[in-house]
């Protein structure tokens, strides 16, 4: 039996939890408490090897998240764009749940598992530009937990409330810790005005039950962004969070990246400019941090949403040469 300290605004409370170190959706009373995991999950010598410099991982251990001004190159950016292009119209994967359209539109909101359909995705996803910093800042090897595209259509793309994807991932598809990450890799030129991305920095120490249980079948309504009973970030937190860290807004030029902890609250408002904004979301998550049944939910989403074949992202020198 684990005993963890939850400690909310004018409420300190510790609760008993047999496997759970973060119990959520099964609360009346959304009450805060800090992460029990570490950030960075590398240390010493193991934290130095890769890409990312000694003050880029402290700057990531200490708000939770790393900008990058040119992450894919102009080619690499022309090429996504034709498949993201492309797989908007892909038939098949309409009839498959894997597009999931606008709420109140026929525009597109999403298209998941982009790795497993387009060698140009698959490419991306497994470079070692986003590969190596994901195992350097999880101190192990790395599978896909999730890819998708992100379409913010000009004029009427809906916005993405404020969440901490951990939070969706224990209690719906089983993560265990806090011991994955994305990258959010801009598409076209994410402006001040077209639903940018936004992190609360420090959050990712901070984890925020949701109230309500989770519904059969919840993933087909909350992937449209509808206010359900469960998952959404409670909003008393949020501002608390927001008025001690502040909010940082993620602007730049179509190439650009934000990687950012599985726990950061992170949102991104509506788009009604005539601007388009889509980016990339690829999730990282620890071979050793692998998926088991969910902590809160009658069912586990599907496996386009949460692949449970625990592939590791090969490592370059594993590679096959050609």
């Amino acid at each position: 039996m684990n005993t963890i300290r939850r400690e909310g605004i004018g409420v300190t409370e510790s609760v008993e939890c047999a496997d759970d170190l973060y119990p959520t959706r099964s609360v009346t009373t959304s009450v805060p408490f800090r992460r029990h995991d570490p950030v960075v999950w590398s240390d010493g010598d193991d934290a130095a090897r890769g890409p990312l410099s000694a003050e880029e991982v402290a700057a990531y251990d200490r708000d939770g998240f790393l900008a990058f001004d040119a992450l894919l190159d102009p080619a690499e950016v022309d090429e996504c764009r034709r498949e993201m292009r492309r797989m908007a119209t892909d038939a098949a994967l309409r009839s498959s749940g894997r597009v999931v359209a606008e709420p109140d539109s026929d525009d597109i909101r999403s298209v998941f598992e982009v790795h497993r359909h387009s060698a140009v995705f698959e490419r991306v996803v497994h470079s070692g530009r986003l590969a190596d910093r994901a195992r350097q800042v999880l101190g192990s090897d790395v599978y896909l937990h999730q890819s998708r595209i992100n379409y913010k259509a000009a004029f009427d793309g809906s916005k993405f409330g404020w969440h901490s994807d951990f939070e969706t991932w224990h209690s719906e598809d089983g993560m265990p810790a806090p011991r994955a990450l994305s990258f959010s890799v801009a598409l076209t030129d994410n402006l001040p005005f077209n639903g940018p991305l936004m992190i609360i920095p420090g959050s990712q120490r901070t984890f925020v039950p949701s109230v309500g249980r989770t519904p059969p079948g919840y993933h087909k309504l909350s992937l449209l962004g509808k206010n359900l009973p469960a998952g959404p970030a409670d909003r008393t937190a949020v501002a608390a969070l927001a008025e001690r860290h502040g909010i940082r807004q993620f602007t730049g030029a179509a190439g650009s990246a934000v990687m950012f902890d599985c726990n950061c609250l992170h949102a991104s408002g509506g788009n009604v400019s005539p601007f388009p904004r889509t980016n990339l979301f690829v999730v990282y998550n620890s071979v050793d941090n692998r998926l088991t049944r969910p902590y809160a939910a009658p069912e586990a989403r599907p496996q386009y949403l949460a692949d449970r074949t625990f592939t590791p992202v090969p490592r370059a020198e594993d590679r096959p040469s050609r």
